[in-house]
């Protein structure tokens, strides 16, 4: 007869936290720091992804797999590897390139390698069919972080001066709660010379 697992076993506790997250969720070891050693952590994640409660995504990086009744498993989001990265590391990021002009709806061009800057180490984290990109970068880079005019920064760097049109300032305007816009203003000292006008149009007034 097959041994009945203690409702205090590291794999009890751990199977219970899967159960309780969201589809989705993704973790790292760390996650489960306070449960017992890495190695009995280790193990026992082998175990859930043997039942298939967790999906090896890549080294150390797992996630509780969402399913869609068209499309199948999916893969997990990329603010859901990024909040496992940077919660196990206790990282800041902000999110660059591509990637911010797609979060603020002035792209359609999906990034096959996602580049956000944070103010720790430089790595890149794989999960599926994603590359995560982390880049060191200055305090001043990440004054912004975690704020809207980090975003709008680092979009606009990332499009030129010639591409930040009317059309797509008047986006923003429609798109972005004016007390939200408003505050670009508290922050526009860190942006260059150049794109100061293009964020004072975004906070100004009721869109139209």
């Amino acid at each position: 007869m097959p041994r009945t697992a203690s409702p205090h076993s590291i794999d009890t506790q751990m199977t219970l936290l899967v159960q309780q997250s969201d589809a989705g969720t993704v973790f790292t070891p760390d996650a489960f720091a306070q449960l017992g050693s890495r190695a009995a952590i280790d193990k026992a994640l082998q175990r859930l992804v043997g039942r298939q409660a967790l999906r090896r995504l890549s080294r150390g990086l797992y996630d509780k797999p969402r399913k869609d009744e068209i499309l199948g498993t999916l893969w997990p989001t990329v603010e859901a590897v990024v909040r496992a990265v940077a919660g196990k590391d206790k990282l800041r990021t902000q999110p660059a390139g591509v990637y911010a002009a797609n979060m603020l709806g002035l792209s359609e061009q999906v990034p096959a390698k996602v580049v956000l800057l944070t103010d720790g180490i430089s790595r890149t984290v794989k999960a599926g069919p994603m590359q995560i990109s982390f880049k060191r970068t200055t305090p001043r880079q990440m004054a912004a972080a975690g704020r809207l005019s980090g975003l709008l920064i680092q979009a606009f760097k990332c499009l030129g001066a010639q591409h930040i049109t009317p059309a797509r300032i008047q986006h923003l305007r429609q798109q972005i709660a004016l007390a939200e816009r408003a505050k670009v203003l508290e922050d526009i000292a860190l942006a260059p010379a150049w794109m100061r006008p293009h964020l004072r149009a975004v906070a100004a007034g009721d869109a139209v």
